[in-house]
């Protein structure tokens, strides 16, 4: 299946958001002032989230794969069950009801069960 079929969320490019667009210079000004309040609260109370990020990155376990051969099997063959002079038996499916009187077909090959006879004259009429 193609990736165009499947949800934003699912994306391999990761999750950036882009560059933010103010209304305003105004409310451009404020966004700032924001964030630099925030670094300076951060910082007074000694939180760097840059390092932070870094050193739980570092003290994570690094990553590693283990190709192995799938496991051997403990019987090399099973046989099948032998049923002597005999294969399986084939069902034909009948109809032996009274109520359908047949198939028709309405729009581009849609098979619709029939039950009366008006059913029947009806479809053919509607056929294009």
């Amino acid at each position: 299946m193609s990736m165009h079929l499947h949800h934003p969320s699912l994306s391999l490019n990761g999750k950036k958001k882009g560059k933010v667009k103010f209304r305003n210079a105004e409310e451009a000004r404020k966004a700032r002032e924001l964030d630099e309040l925030w670094k300076q609260l951060q910082k007074k109370w000694e939180v760097d989230a840059e390092e932070k990020k870094r050193k739980r990155a570092m003290r994570a376990e690094p990553l590693s794969y283990k190709l192995s051969s799938p496991a051997e099997r403990s019987t090399r063959h099973i046989p099948s069950l032998s049923t002597p002079g005999h294969s399986t038996a084939t069902v034909h499916k009948v109809y032996t009801g009274d109520k359908v009187l047949g198939i028709a077909t309405m729009h581009k090959s849609n098979a619709v069960p029939v039950f009366a006879q008006e059913e029947a004259v009806a479809i053919s009429n509607m056929r294009r």
